[in-house]
């Protein structure tokens, strides 16, 4: 247990430290070569540092142990904030794509587009690394925050290579007759960027939401728990269960000519479901016949 929070620390923390990092470098570089992408770069990294922390935050109440206030504990503060991750970085694309219409209904934007290269071959490379050792730190010790970090990073390594695919592009365009159109290069990738990449955070905020409102889990965990169900003789309908963050509450309605302990059936439940990236919290319900 303390391994993984350790571990699960060391990279939310490396990730805030990242996050600063290409932050300070993006908002720099934007406003030195007044680029909209590499602005918008540098303000998702500024955004995914303020998350980062938040989630350093985050993952300390969850373990705290349950209390008269909280009985269950706080693993809902998990699907919270990842949902609050999801409506912030929506925001920030739903603005960088206003920025970029209002652009190219201007005229375009001049960028030194060589300048612009040497930012994001740098970006690439410093955000697909974060993202890597994310993703290994994650399967080594499964976190629900972790996997939202990961994708913030997966994103801000896809986007930094569309920036750089896209000023390769624009640099190619000012050394020939077509020079005239390299102004549309930074108005029109943020505009396809931030309209794909809006449907990812949109994706997060719908899952967490879910989980707040106790919304079925997903179908690899019904099925494991259905397995599990089905090997102590009771039938899969006999279990109602929902994700909550790192939990996973499964009622258990039994007959009341059930002849079995009730103790004994949370235990051969609990050691089935063991392999499960989630920690089960089993209540047995006894219907009155």
């Amino acid at each position: 247990m303390f391994k993984f929070i350790a571990r699960e620390n060391m990279a939310l923390s490396l990730s805030a430290v990242a996050a600063g990092l290409f932050a300070l470098a993006g908002i720099t570089w934007g406003l030195w070569i007044d680029s909209l992408v590499i602005l918008f770069d540098g303000a998702y990294s500024l955004v995914s540092l303020l998350l980062s922390l938040l989630s350093l935050y985050a993952a300390r109440i969850i373990r705290r142990p349950a209390s008269k206030e909280y009985p269950f504990g706080r693993g809902a503060v998990e699907p919270l904030v990842i949902a609050i991750k999801g409506l912030v970085i929506t925001l920030v694309c739903v603005l960088s794509l206003a920025s970029a219409v209002a652009a190219v209904l201007d005229g375009g934007r001049a960028v030194s587009a060589d300048k612009a290269l040497v930012f994001a071959a740098v970006s690439v490379l410093g955000c697909a690394a974060v993202w890597v050792y994310l993703k290994w730190a994650e399967r080594r010790e499964p976190s629900g925050l972790l996997v939202a970090e990961q994708r913030q990073w997966f994103m801000d390594s896809v986007l930094s290579a569309a920036v750089l695919m896209g000023f390769g592009i624009a640099w190619w365009l000012e050394q020939g007759s077509l020079s005239a159109w390299s102004v549309y290069a930074d108005p029109l990738m943020m505009i396809a960027i931030s309209a794909y990449f809006i449907l990812v955070p949109v994706k997060m905020t719908v899952g967490a939401v879910r989980e707040l409102l106790l919304a079925a889990p997903p179908a690899e965990f019904v099925e494991e728990v259905h397995e599990a169900i089905s090997s102590v003789g009771l039938a899969p309908e006999q279990v109602k269960m929902a994700k909550v963050g790192p939990n996973l509450m499964m009622e258990i309605s039994l007959p009341a000519n059930w002849s079995g302990r009730s103790d004994r059936l949370k235990w051969r439940l609990l050691r089935n479901l063991s392999d499960l990236p989630v920690r089960p919290a089993i209540f047995i319900r006894s219907l009155v016949s």
